[in-house]
C-alpha cells in the first residue's frame, strides 16, 4: 500500500511541476484563435500525463530498455494526442471563420445563408438562432415597408380629402364675404356639413393615433350582443333609408360578452356605415350574431358585389379603400380609410379579431370576441391595447 502511494504521489508530482506553466500558458492564449487554445489544452494534458509516467518510470528503477519503451510509447501517444487536438481544432476555428464570414449577411436583402455543416452541435445551434433572427429581421423589415406605404397612402389621402372640402368652404366663405350668395342660409348649411365633416376625419385620426399608441382606454362592461346590435342598427337606420338599402336581420343569438359598449357599438357602426354605402340601392345589409367555439362571432354582410383577392388582407389596413364602391362619393359620403382600421385596433383591444371574406353577393365581415364569463365567475378583463 506504501509502495501506491509513494507512486501516485510521485505521478501528481510530475503532472503538477509539468501541469502548472502549461495551465498558466493556456489561460494566456484563452483569447487567441480556438484552434491554438484546443492544441494548448491538450499539450497539457499530455505534458501532464508524461511527466507523471516519466517521474514513476525512473522511481521504479526499470531497465534501461523497458525505460526507453515507456518514453516511446509516451511519446508516440502525445504526438497522436496533440496531431488530433490540432486537426480538430484547425475544423472548429473553420468552422467558426464560415459561421463569422454568414453571421455579416444577417438583415441583409438576401438573408442568413448558413454554413453547410458545422463542426459541433454549439456552432450548429449558433447559426439556427442566427438564422432565426434574420427571418424575423426580414419579418420586421416587410412590415416596416407595409407600414411605410400604408402611411404614404394614408397621407396621400387625407390631403385629397382634406383639400376637397375646404377649398369648398373658402369658395363659399368667398362668395358670402362678397355678398354674391344668392341663398346665404343654403351656403351656411352646406359650410356645417362640410366642417362636421372635417371634425369627423380628425375624430378618426386622434382615435386611430391612441389605437396605435396603446393608449385606448376600455371600460369594460357585461352586455348581451343583442343589445350592441339594436343601437348599432339605430344609429345606421337614416343613412341605409336615406341611400335606399334595407337593414335585416341574419339572427342575432342574445349572447353575452365583456366588453366596452361604447367602443364596440362604434365597431358595428363603422361597418354598417361602410357596408351601407358599399351597397347599392334596393340593396341588403345584414347583421347576425351568434356563438363558435365558445367565442362570439358578429357578422355584417354586404351587397358590395365583392372584393378583389388580393385585396382582402390590405382590407383593414391604415388608408385602404379598395375599388369604386369603396370609395368616397362625390357627395361627401366616405371617408380617409380609417373606419376598418379603427374597428380592427379596437376589436384587437378586445383580445378579439376582425376577418373579411366574399360571400354571396357580397362580403362578410365578422367580429370574433370572447364570450362572457359565467355570472358569478371571478371574470378577469382582457388587456386595454
Amino acid at each position: 500500500m506504501t509502495d501506491f502511494l509513494v507512486i501516485v504521489a510521485l505521478a501528481a508530482g510530475g503532472a503538477a511541476l509539468v501541469g502548472l506553466p502549461a495551465a498558466l500558458a493556456v489561460r494566456a492564449l484563452r483569447r487567441r484563435s480556438v484552434a491554438l487554445s484546443l492544441f494548448a489544452v491538450a499539450a497539457l494534458a499530455v505534458a501532464a500525463m508524461a511527466a507523471g509516467t516519466v517521474a514513476v518510470a525512473q522511481a521504479m528503477f526499470l531497465s534501461g530498455h523497458d525505460l526507453g519503451v515507456v518514453m516511446a510509447v509516451v511519446a508516440v501517444s502525445g504526438t497522436v494526442s496533440l496531431a488530433a487536438a490540432l486537426l480538430f481544432g484547425r475544423r472548429i476555428a473553420a468552422g467558426s471563420r464560415e459561421l463569422a464570414r454568414a453571421a455579416r449577411t444577417v438583415g441583409s436583402e438576401g438573408g442568413f445563408l448558413a454554413p453547410t455543416e458545422p463542426p459541433t452541435a454549439e456552432l450548429a445551434a449558433l447559426s439556427r438562432a442566427l438564422e432565426e433572427t434574420s427571418a424575423r429581421l426580414a419579418q420586421a423589415r416587410e412590415r416596416e415597408r407595409a407600414l411605410d406605404a400604408s402611411r404614404r397612402e394614408l397621407i396621400a389621402g387625407i390631403s385629397h380629402d382634406l383639400r376637397t372640402p375646404l377649398a369648398g368652404l373658402r369658395a363659399m366663405a368667398e362668395a358670402l364675404e362678397d355678398g354674391v350668395a344668392e341663398d346665404t342660409a343654403r351656403y351656411h348649411a352646406r359650410m356645417r356639413t362640410e366642417v362636421d365633416r372635417l371634425a369627423a376625419m380628425v375624430d378618426d385620426l386622434f382615435e386611430l393615433s391612441r389605437i396605435q399608441a396603446g393608449a385606448l382606454a376600455l371600460s369594460f362592461s357585461r352586455v348581451s350582443v343583442y343589445d350592441l346590435v339594436d343601437d348599432a342598427l339605430a344609429g345606421a337606420g337614416p343613412l341605409a333609408r336615406a341611400s335606399g338599402v334595407r337593414l335585416v336581420d341574419g339572427g342575432v343569438v342574445p349572447l353575452p360578452v365583456r366588453v366596452d359598449a361604447q367602443q364596440m357599438t362604434r365597431v358595428l357602426g363603422n361597418l354598417l356605415v361602410n357596408a351601407i354605402r358599399a351597397t347599392p340601392a334596393d340593396g341588403t345589409v345584414a347583421v347576425s350574431a351568434r356563438q363558435e367555439a365558445g367565442r362570439v362571432v358578429l357578422s355584417v354582410e354586404d351587397g358590395c358585389g365583392g372584393i378583389p383577392p388580393e385585396d382582402l388582407p390590405r382590407v383593414f389596413d391604415t388608408g385602404w379603400r379598395g375599388g369604386s364602391a369603396r370609395t368616397p362619393r362625390s357627395d361627401g359620403a366616405g371617408g380617409a380609410g380609417l373606419g376598418l382600421a379603427i374597428v380592427r385596433g379596437i376589436v384587437e383591444a378586445h383580445q378579439g379579431r376582425a376577418t373579411v371574406h366574399n360571400a354571396g353577393a357580397g362580403c362578410r365581415f365578422e367580429i370574433v370576441l370572447p364570450a362572457a364569463p359565467a355570472a358569478g365567475r371571478a371574470q378577469g378583463e382582457p388587456a386595454t391595447g
